[in-house]
């Protein structure tokens, strides 16, 4: 998506956010904020709906795919730490690799599972982006390139600016993605350290690509101040 509306030559990634300037008495509001049309409420929906999804996908990762790697990393130290105590050449009284493994493979099944929703979530971005995109064209045609160059939605980015600048959104998202993938691949060997698990638990739970470029950091804060009833 990084080709997206090229022909714009406009900035790809959002500037600071905004800060709402005082209006004088007297001074007449925009017509977008005069009365709403549906190109406005379409907008709103689309952001809110990926907002929705960069939670889904946190839910999916800090919820449980977190759950899961835990978990197996918990479970395999604990067979590790019970088949250390034998003496030499020695087999444990009871079961222990059996159900432990079965544990372990459970942990990997739902590892699976999660990045497989995650494809799903990324895909879906992928969609309501192009929603968007197909917003801006309806717009071209409705109201004419210079309202959507020019006008503030609501308060002072234009259509065209939100655009533009939500074009890459899916890219820390596919980075992140691949990251995980790899990490589960890691984490499906049963000789792996203690000390690797644990530094593999860190990436997981920190999110690298995310950190400086998912929604909550990038958008969150801007879109509480250009959109309007954006909580609602």
């Amino acid at each position: 998506m990084s080709k997206r509306l090229a022909s714009f030559h406009g900035p790809s990634t959002p500037t600071s956010s905004p800060v709402a300037q005082p209006r004088q008495p007297g001074t007449p509001a925009s017509p977008s904020r005069v009365s709403e049309t549906t190109i406005h409420r379409k907008a709103r929906t689309i952001l809110q709906e990926l907002r929705s999804l960069s939670h889904a996908w946190d839910d999916l990762v800090l919820i449980d795919g977190l759950r899961a790697a835990r978990t197996l990393v918990d479970t395999r130290t604990e067979l590790d730490n019970a088949l250390a105590v034998l003496p030499p050449g020695s087999l444990p009284r009871s079961p222990i690799v059996g159900p432990k493994l079965a544990v372990m493979e459970k942990c990997i099944v739902q590892l699976d599972a999660v990045l497989t929703k995650l494809q799903k979530n990324l895909r879906r971005m992928g969609a309501v982006v192009d929603n968007l995109e197909a917003l801006y064209h309806e717009a071209q045609k409705t109201k004419g390139p210079k309202w959507c160059k020019e006008e503030p939605l609501w308060l002072s980015w234009p259509l065209e600016k939100f655009v533009l600048s939500m074009g890459g959104i899916t890219t820390p998202y596919h980075k992140s993605l691949v990251l995980l993938n790899d990490l589960v691949n890691q984490l499906r060997s049963h000789s792996l350290s203690f000390e690797t698990s644990r530094d593999i638990m860190n990436q997981w739970v920190e999110q690298p690509y995310l950190a400086e470029d998912g929604w909550d950091v990038q958008w969150e804060d801007l879109c509480a101040v250009e959109v309007e009833k954006w909580d609602t």
